[in-house]
């Protein structure tokens, strides 16, 4: 039968937890509905046809539905369910909406109950996902911003509507919940980045070095995008008896678990040294936390440790498949520490030795210990790595130009970068112990 055309009114919607009264007209309101119409409009016209599940105990008394169009004239596909339990059958994916009348019983209610919302809840808890009308009898605003508050995306009145309106309300309601949503997954994915930038920092090792004259700086670029922690770890500490001892490594991957890895080494590497344990002995427990650890046989780690005298004048040096620190002492050209007794990274040979090798440093000295993210950045367009060779070049170009500490770290950072044309894909760190008599 013919549908009498109800008066025209704007539609009640719920702007900052405020739901307007469904009653309202008035020019900015209307001008309000037109916005939101052809918002809804713009961004659903070339998305798939709409699903509307209506949930109403006596859906054969709707006639309004089979003149329900999307913006592009398509109609609108309609599943009714006269409860609940058909509802939550009928809930599937393809649903864009769902109309819900408030007067339906919510299961657990045939007895009575003072929430009148109930339905509306249990349809939230249902659907979290999809967008929701509410249903409610004319005159009853109040029950409708009452609905609003609780989640769905708008309310309208059972006896005004027509099939423009509804159509239009579905459209605006489906734009509305994709937004809050998208929303919602933002602020989400905030406070998920924010906690982990505050994890991966309270990760990132701070030196022990009180008591000793020695100056310490470090630089640490991760390969991973938007990390603050890599498979790279450092740490410093200076033990009871007055000895420096700095450590480097480098866990073979870039990925989390990788980078989970390293701070393991890190810390276990740290707990060893207070200890009382150097050299040989400590990297072969070392290598014993790693095998413990990882995820997976293949994976190593390289280390290069090294324990500085009380007097600060000479030291000891253990290499695991790592590149050998490199010494710069007034006078004398910038080069690398002996590494001729390099032994295998740890976790690749079981019953493995790495010898301890003492080395001279003299009063006055700057020692950098580094990563191979450093020096395999490629130079040019080429295939060709900056190598070791490369590296002393560049620093012993920066030390004659002045730079010293925190400058000569971040001018060779930077440098490297630039001449691989661009970000590293491996991590990077670099640590500077300096002594200056």
């Amino acid at each position: 039968m013919p549908v009498p055309v109800p008066r025209q009114r704007a539609i009640p919607a719920a702007e900052s937890g405020q739901a307007r009264a469904a009653s309202a007209v008035g020019g900015p309101l209307k001008e309000e509905a037109h916005r939101n119409e052809a918002a809804a409009s713009n961004s659903t016209a070339s998305a798939t046809t709409l699903t509307l599940l209506l949930i109403e105990d006596d859906p054969a008394g709707w006639p309004i539905v089979p003149e329900l169009l999307d913006s592009s004239g398509k109609p609108i596909r309609v599943r009714t369910a006269r409860n609940l339990t058909e509802a939550e059958r009928l809930l599937t994916d393809d649903v864009h909406c769902i109309l819900l009348d408030l007067a339906l019983t919510a299961p657990g209610r045939a007895g009575g109950g003072d929430d009148e919302l109930a339905v509306l809840k249990h349809v939230l808890e249902l659907a979290p996902r999809h967008a929701v009308l509410a249903l409610t009898a004319s005159g009853d605003a109040e029950r409708g911003a009452e609905a609003v508050r609780v989640g769905a995306q708008d309310y309208l009145f059972r006896d005004e509507l027509d099939g423009r309106l509804l159509s239009r309300a579905i459209r605006y309601a489906v734009e509305r919940k994709r937004s809050d949503s998208a929303e919602r997954r933002l602020a989400e994915g905030r406070v998920r980045a924010q906690e982990n930038r505050r994890l991966e920092r309270g990760l990132l090792p701070t030196p022990l070095l009180e008591g000793s004259s020695l100056r310490f700086a470090a630089r640490y670029r991760p390969g991973r995008s938007r990390a603050l922690l890599g498979g790279d770890f450092y740490d410093t500490v200076r033990t009871p008896d007055g000895t420096v001892h700095a450590m480097i490594g480098d866990v073979c991957g870039h990925g989390p678990d990788e980078a989970a890895l390293g701070v393991e080494l890190r810390i276990a590497w740290r707990a060893l040294t207070l200890a009382g344990l150097c050299g040989d002995e400590l990297l072969g427990t070392l290598q014993e936390v790693l095998e413990h650890e990882r995820s997976d046989e293949e994976i190593f780690a390289t280390l290069c440790t090294v324990d500085i005298s009380p007097d600060g004048r000479s030291a000891g040096l253990c290499l695991a498949g790592h590149p050998s620190p490199l010494i710069s002492r007034p006078g004398r050209p910038a080069e690398l520490l002996p590494y001729d007794n390099n032994g295998p990274a740890l976790g690749l040979l079981r019953g493995a030795r790495w010898p301890r090798l003492q080395v001279r440093l003299g009063p006055e000295w700057s020692l950098m210990l580094y990563t191979d993210g450093l020096i395999e950045g490629r130079v040019g367009t080429g295939g060709e790595r900056l190598g070791q060779d490369g590296m002393v070049r560049m620093v012993r170009r920066q030390l004659a130009e002045g730079l010293r500490g925190e400058e000569l770290l971040r001018a060779a950072v930077h440098e490297v970068r630039d001449l691989n044309g661009g970000e590293l894909t491996d991590d990077v760190a670099v640590v500077l112990l300096d002594r200056v008599p």
